[in-house]
């Protein structure tokens, strides 16, 4: 991996060593899902580590990346090491019954194996995955941006909390969330590409909702990639922050309203993936035997990097990184787990 990927920033202090660090990352992780549990009606259960790939359940992310795959003896077949939970979520919810109004949050691990590994980004990912059941006159702006405002206040509780237990952390994430379109973002800032339109309005107002991602902008482009089959594109958006320490956006959360029948359809078209619709999945969601939801992903390791002002992701996830990389945090005050 090139060094220049590499981010160091002039003058990092740790604040607290590994140990607190460990201590503080276990008092984030109890308190956030607490809290995350209680604000949306959420009940935790187990999830997958893997599924079978003619499921359907598997999350394509933006259609190049690869699952981990390996081959079960018993079932003469191979099974894919999941990228996220955001279909096979949905499925859970109408197996176990759950009504408008209540929903389930879990632990997800996952193997992304194409990601190119820098300051923010690991081949292993820890979220929350969440979703919640919604009536049908419920999909729309109004709900996600109720739905965002509660995920939000507990960041920004859990923020306060950290803060308390360990004082030399100071607080500054704001205590309201702006929110933004795509397409409200590039006529602000139309010169700038979708990562350096991020960056501006995250230091601009420290915390937004970014919305609507995934289809095309008025200029022909898409901001950025998103799987046809789990999120409406008109009805999603992310959480993005300004990490100080690193000067630059950092996405926290990935989440919005579910494709509806319709919305499926008309989004494996415009993706060219139309064959989708032959999965159990899709054939399931399309004939109105899955419920309306809402969900996404609250990145673990993220939201813990945020709140203890690291400078890498792997000061707070134990992973793999190549040596030259170790040995360079290692040398300005970043010890990776």
């Amino acid at each position: 991996m090139p060094l220049n990927k590499l981010q160091i920033p002039p003058h990092y202090d740790a604040v607290y060593n590994i140990r607190e660090t460990q201590r503080a990352i276990k008092l984030i992780k109890q308190h956030f899902q607490y809290e995350l549990a209680k604000a949306l009606h959420l009940e935790r259960i187990s999830a997958p580590l893997f599924v079978t790939p003619e499921s359907g359940l598997n999350d394509d992310l933006n259609g190049v990346e690869r699952p981990v795959t390996f081959d079960i003896l018993d079932l003469h077949s191979d099974v894919q090491i999941v990228h996220s939970l955001a279909k096979w979520k949905r499925f859970a919810l109408a197996q176990y019954g759950f009504k408008p109004g209540s929903g389930l949050y879990t632990d997800m691990n996952a193997i992304r194996r194409d990601e190119e590994l820098d300051n923010l980004h690991s081949v292993y990912v820890d979220q929350w995955d969440w979703e919640l059941v919604i009536d049908r006159f419920e999909r729309n702006d109004e709900k996600l941006r109720e739905i965002v405002s509660r995920i939000w206040n507990v960041i920004w509780q859990t923020e306060a909390y950290i803060c308390s237990e360990f004082p030399r952390y100071k607080p500054y994430l704001p205590e309201k969330l702006c929110f933004i379109t795509t397409q409200e973002l590039y006529d602000r800032f139309p010169t700038l590409t979708p990562k350096q339109r991020e960056n501006a309005i995250a230091k601009e107002r420290k915390a937004v909702f970014l919305m609507r991602i995934g289809d095309k902008l008025k200029n022909g482009e898409r901001h950025d990639g998103r799987a046809p089959d789990y999120d409406d594109w008109s009805l999603n958006g992310d959480i993005i922050v300004y990490n100080k320490v690193l000067d630059c956006a950092v996405e926290l959360s990935s989440m919005g309203i579910r494709v509806d029948e319709h919305a499926l359809a008309e989004q494996l078209k415009k993706a060219h993936a139309e064959e989708r619709s032959a999965l159990k999945f899709h054939r399931m969601l399309l004939d109105g035997e899955l419920p309306l939801t809402c969900g996404g992903g609250i990145g673990q390791s993220r939201l813990c990097m945020q709140l203890l002002q690291k400078a890498h992701i792997g000061e707070v996830q134990a992973s793999v990184w190549p040596a030259d990389m170790v040995e360079a945090c290692r040398e300005h005050g970043i010890l990776l787990l």
